[in-house]
């Protein structure tokens, strides 16, 4: 039984044994994932047991064998950052269909599928590392497409400059696209080649006609400055979240070429006290959802460091958290042509794909649409999830103005300018809230707006829990959680009027109730004012629309609004709308 086992080992191939021990190295990362604190401890402890019963000889093998795996492992690393294999990933960038097939071919890979699948499994199979055969067959290649007619010598324009080769030129291959959808190579020289004497007509080196940097000119003209990798960007703070802790600083999302779509891969840890923060959160009731109040939130804003800044995605972004897709916010569909849907700017929650270990990293891979105007970055953070009541309290404790605020500014706006005709005596003001159109518990306003006009605390709040937009419903301007106040004012009306929905306010800073009115809403009430007198008010009366009437004293302390106009003859009326 062993011998044939022994068989099977030495048939396998070094693909299929690398797929077998990636997904053994799998399953013990998903084994040590979701292990208790007790399953921990009594493993560490049987791997003591064994390391103090193994002989000096096994523990010098076993140490030799730590030592080669992490050789190997910073080899890989070290082959995977190298200018040679970035250096080989460009020349297969720019392999058409036909290349590609010969190639994989020739390392003895799968050719079936589209160019796109091709091109990734040529890419596999250089970051892999592949064997110096197949390297010297990719150059190969390049160099023969490089010779073919309409390669070495682009068509001239009187625009673009003639470049020529230079002993010695180091040619790194770039990934930008040219008009057929390839990607020409670039031409990187030495300050020492550029010499005057070296070069010819523009500058460039006079020996024999390689290919053109067609971004050459426009970089010379305008050098762009390097994007910082941990830029002093500060996000909003978001009020339905308490963070706890920065699992990662705002990083900058960095275009590695100077290709549309892009990738990048961000790294972080949670400490033991993180991710049993992050476990004990969880409801584990029968059938409640896997929910956590403690969570690992995903942020993502521009890299613009003037001001705090909001929640805004990349054009086309995609994020994979330990392999597995984050479901982002919706984008919003448009109508108008030639542009892009955008996603609404809100954090995202990524606790469930996380490995909730302190042994184990988690890995963030973003994949966007790189815009050269504007940079973006990420941030990762621990948040506690809040509720609208707990941000109710909050603004019950801290957010309060007293009434003389509000007395204040009552008497500021109906305060009569002597230069003005047109004079505001009275304001009216509604006790239902315009979000739920019942009569306020709380009223509630932001500091920030100018209208008396209150809403309810407590709908306002549980409305911005399901979708927050914080914006004010009586003036449609940001009413933000740390501008709301409580008037104090509205609140002792509340309680000495407990069934009035509409009231008057006066230039003194008082109120009275305003009593439902029975006249016919068209109806425009006319009232003598105090400086005219009888007979020039009634003469005045008489030329008027039989459609206006005349009101009681007592119907002006009923008026919504009382506005006086003074007229040339020197007899003053007050109007009102009903």
């Amino acid at each position: 039984m062993l011998q044939r086992h022994v068989v099977l080992e030495r048939k396998e191939t070094t693909t299929q044994r690398k797929r077998r021990l990636e997904k053994c190295r799998k399953k013990r990362q998903e084994k040590l994932a979701i292990e208790t604190e007790e399953e921990k401890q009594l493993r560490l402890e049987r791997r003591r047991e064994r390391y103090q019963n193994e002989t000096q000889e096994q523990r010098e093998k076993r140490l030799s064998a730590d030592r080669e795996r992490k050789i190997k492992a910073r080899q890989k690393q070290e082959s995977d950052h190298s200018p040679q294999s970035q250096a080989l990933k460009q020349m297969v960038l720019s392999f058409r269909v036909s290349e590609l097939h010969v190639l994989l071919g020739f390392a003895g890979r799968n050719k079936s599928g589209r160019k796109q699948e091709l091109t990734q499994r040529a890419i596999a199979l250089v970051e892999k590392g592949c064997s110096l055969p197949v390297q010297i067959k990719i150059r190969e290649m390049y160099r023969n497409r490089i010779k073919e007619p309409g390669m070495s010598q682009p068509h001239k324009d009187i625009n673009m400059p003639v470049m020529h080769r230079h002993p010695g030129t180091h040619l790194d291959f770039g990934g930008l696209k040219d008009f057929n959808g390839d990607y020409p190579y670039r031409v990187k020289m030495s300050n020492q080649e550029l010499k005057p004497g070296n070069t010819g007509m523009g500058g460039y080196p006079s020996d024999g006609p390689v290919g053109l940097d067609y971004a050459a000119p426009m970089r010379s003209i305008m050098p762009q400055p390097p994007i910082p990798v941990n830029p002093d960007v500060k996000l909003k703070h978001l009020p339905f979240y308490d963070v706890l802790g920065e699992l990662m600083k705002p990083s900058s999302l960095i275009p590695k070429n100077s290709g549309r779509l892009q990738e990048t891969l961000f790294v972080f840890h949670l400490t033991p006290q993180q991710a049993q923060d992050i476990t004990m959160s969880r409801d584990f009731r029968p059938g409640a959802k896997c929910e956590y109040t403690v969570q690992v939130q995903l942020r993502f804003c521009l890299l613009e460091t003037s001001c705090e800044q909001a929640d805004t995605f990349p054009s086309q972004i995609q994020v994979r958290v330990n392999n597995k897709p984050a479901t982002l916010p919706n984008v919003i569909p448009t109508n108008k042509p030639n542009v892009e849907p955008k996603r609404p700017g809100r954090p995202v929650d990524i606790t469930n794909l996380c490995r909730l270990s302190p042994t184990v990293s988690n890995a963030i891979t973003v994949a966007w649409a790189a815009d050269f105007t504007r940079s973006f970055c990420m941030a990762v953070y621990l948040v506690k999830k809040l509720t609208s009541d707990i941000l109710l309290s909050r603004l019950k404790q801290f957010g309060n103005r007293h009434s003389d605020h509000t007395k204040a500014l009552i008497k500021e706006k109906l305060a009569q300018d002597p230069d003005s005709e047109i004079a505001t005596t009275s304001l009216r003001v509604s006790l239902m809230c315009p979000l739920g159109k019942m009569r306020m518990q709380i009223p509630c306003r932001a500091s920030t707006c100018t209208h008396l006009q209150c809403f309810d605390a407590s709908t306002f709040l549980m409305m911005n829990e399901r979708k927050p937009t914080w914006m004010c419903p009586v003036c449609d301007r940001p009413c933000p959680y740390d501008k709301l106040i409580i008037d104090g004012y509205f609140v002792e009306i509340f309680k000495q009027s407990p069934s009035c929905t509409d009231i008057i306010f006066h230039e003194d800073g008082s109120w009275s109730p305003m009593k439902p009115q029975k006249e016919s809403p068209n109806q425009v009430i006319l009232t003598p004012s105090s400086k005219a007198s009888p007979t020039t008010s009634q003469s005045s009366a008489s030329s008027l629309p039989s459609t206006l009437s005349f009101s009681t004293p007592d119907l002006v302390e009923e008026m919504n609004s009382l506005i006086i106009i003074s007229s040339d003859d020197d007899s003053d009326y007050c109007y009102t709308n009903n």
